[in-house]
């Protein structure tokens, strides 16, 4: 039983917040979706980033090991 107070929805609000709910589940589909992608391009990015700190950690040791080559050959002459 409604109350006499109660607010009784028309129809064209029924059908407009039909549409409202319908264009919220599209947009949560749509960041759901993009959420994601940018989820795997970050886990992506995070892997790349380790390998680039491993070669610049080998480049690094690869040039200390050069300097002191050199060092080592400046002080014997």
């Amino acid at each position: 039983m409604i109350e006499e107070n109660t607010p009784v929805m028309t129809e064209p609000e029924l059908v407009r917040l039909e549409e409202q709910v319908n264009n919220l589940l599209e947009l949560l589909g749509r960041l759901t979706k993009e959420n994601r992608s940018l989820r795997a391009q970050q886990e992506s990015l995070a892997t790349e980033r380790a390998g680039l700190l491993e070669k610049h950690d080998q480049v690094r040791n690869r040039v200390d090991a050069i300097v002191t080559r050199l060092k080592s050959l400046e002080t014997g002459i």
